[in-house]
């Protein structure tokens, strides 16, 4: 899931958590037992008709966020067509795009604190065995919520390089990249010690 709640509001938002995420998961296993080429391309075109339905807005928001699998796209047909089966390269390109499609449509239309309150009540049975309930929905609350951000991190190292250089950004964004990013935990980090932490750190 590679989005954060779209500003648009859909009927979508007002949908269970619960019943979204077990859709997500019924399709993306559709989605990978299907192995047929026109069914991968019926499914894209349904996914891509999802985002259409609630307005122009909406669809560029969402393609906007689906943009960066262009690379893992390219990747994947160019490797295919190489190794001389361009149609499985197409199926598995398909199945990428509509799964990450459909998870980011859940993410769009559900607010994260609804989520957390789905993985909270999966986890719950769990507490009986002394897992930590807080730190597991505070870690996807985290990737959920900062993998938007690191991606418009690293578009603008690589808007800034392209505005200082000819030549192509390629590797050496990586470790100024990889600062911006400790940089962000270690400020996560202080703000959640300035907060108490977790709950189990404080019974310690």
């Amino acid at each position: 899931m590679i989005s954060l709640t779209s500003p648009v509001k859909t009927r979508a938002h007002d949908w269970p958590a619960g019943g979204k995420l077990l859709a997500l998961c019924l399709a993306s296993v559709a989605l990978f037992a299907a192995r047929d080429l026109w069914l991968q391309i019926g499914a894209a075109a349904g996914v891509l008709t999802l985002y259409a339905l609630p307005g122009r807005i909406f669809l560029r928001h969402g393609m906007r966020r689906l943009w960066p699998l262009w690379p893992f796209v390219v990747v994947l047909i160019a490797w295919h067509l190489a190794t001389g089966v361009p149609r499985e390269g197409a199926m598995i390109a398909l199945r990428m795009l509509s799964a990450v499609g459909l998870a980011n449509l859940v993410t769009m239309t559900t607010a994260l604190s609804d989520m957390m309150a789905v993985v909270n009540w999966l986890l719950r049975p769990f507490a009986r065995l002394g897992v930590n309930l807080r730190g597991i929905e505070l870690a996807a609350a985290m990737v959920i919520r900062f993998t938007p951000v690191l991606a418009q991190k690293g578009s603008a190292l690589a808007l800034a390089w392209r505005a200082r250089s000819r030549r192509r950004a390629g590797w050496r964004v990586i470790v100024p990249f990889m600062v911006l990013a400790l940089d962000d935990a270690d400020h996560v980090a202080e703000a959640l010690r300035a907060r108490g932490g977790f709950e189990m750190d404080n019974r310690r």
